[in-house]
């Protein structure tokens, strides 16, 4: 059963540093936001050019093109209403000579940066901007510069700030998660403790066959295997978050989904 569309006529700009990280990191939360009447305008940074792609493409296709068209099926099933592109260049791994390319996302003036992202939240009249948290989530240098953008451009627009982190006492490796691969990459820790967590929204059973769905959109970057696993449901049921300024549309959400679906297994130690 639809719940009521109590969010209607309000609006939420959540920004990511690369496509595939909207589904990842935050898809129950944008899915219902939208499912409750609340526009969701999505700013991806950067198209995720120095990636591999897992599946071969087309005659003439650059890996940029196919990842715009994963991303725009993903913020389909998602239920984004606008998709911003900022058209940034990947950074790369921390410490790469891609950190430093005058186009890199980690290398632009974060101030110039947010004030295009606050402008888009201004022209939404949005009352919350979701982005990375202070770790960049694992540390990549492009996660790392959607923190510091997102902080500026919520003050700017004065508005609520959700940092989209990971709980680290419950994404233990016996629930597998693509954040652990990507810490392993960075060669960094990943997330943050259970007591720091301000807010967690929990996905219900359609929520999160959704977030299936739109995590197996990207499948030049996601192997149908890494969502394919039995632990799939408590490893990416949940979505944490920090809060900077007042409570606000996100506390609304709650984790009514946890009782639908299963119950908050305890942290593992």
């Amino acid at each position: 059963m639809s719940r009521p569309q109590s969010l209607r006529g309000r609006s939420v700009v959540v920004l990511h540093a690369h496509p595939d990280d909207e589904a990842i990191f935050t898809g129950v939360t944008m899915r219902r936001l939208a499912d409750e009447g609340a526009r969701v305008v999505l700013v991806t940074a950067t198209l995720g050019d120095l990636g591999e792609t897992l599946v071969p493409l087309r005659p003439g296709e650059s890996l940029v093109q196919r990842r715009t068209a994963e991303l725009e099926r993903a913020a389909g099933l998602l239920g984004v209403t606008r998709l911003v592109l900022l058209g940034r260049r990947d950074s790369g791994l921390p410490g790469a000579a891609d950190n430093v390319h005058p186009d890199a996302l980690a290398a632009a003036d974060a101030e110039r940066v947010a004030r295009r992202v606050a402008a888009v939240a201004e022209e939404e009249s949005a009352e919350a901007l979701v982005h990375d948290d202070a770790s960049g989530i694992y540390g990549h240098p492009d996660h790392l510069a959607s923190h510091r953008i997102g902080a500026l451009a919520a003050r700017m627009a004065g508005v609520t700030s959700y940092q989209t982190t990971v709980d680290r006492d419950h994404l233990h490796e016996t629930r597998p998660h693509l954040v652990h691969a990507a810490a392993r990459a960075t060669a960094l820790p990943f997330g943050i403790p259970a007591a720091d967590v301000e807010l967690m929204v929990a996905a219900t059973a359609r929520e999160l066959d959704t977030k299936r769905a739109a995590i197996r959109a990207h499948a030049s970057q996601i192997a149908a295997d890494d969502v394919a696993h039995a632990a799939f449901d408590e490893a990416y049921g949940f979505e944490w978050y920090v809060r900077s300024g007042p409570a606000g549309i996100l506390d609304e959400l709650g984790d009514r989904g946890a009782a639908e679906l299963f119950s908050a297994p305890a942290p593992v130690s």
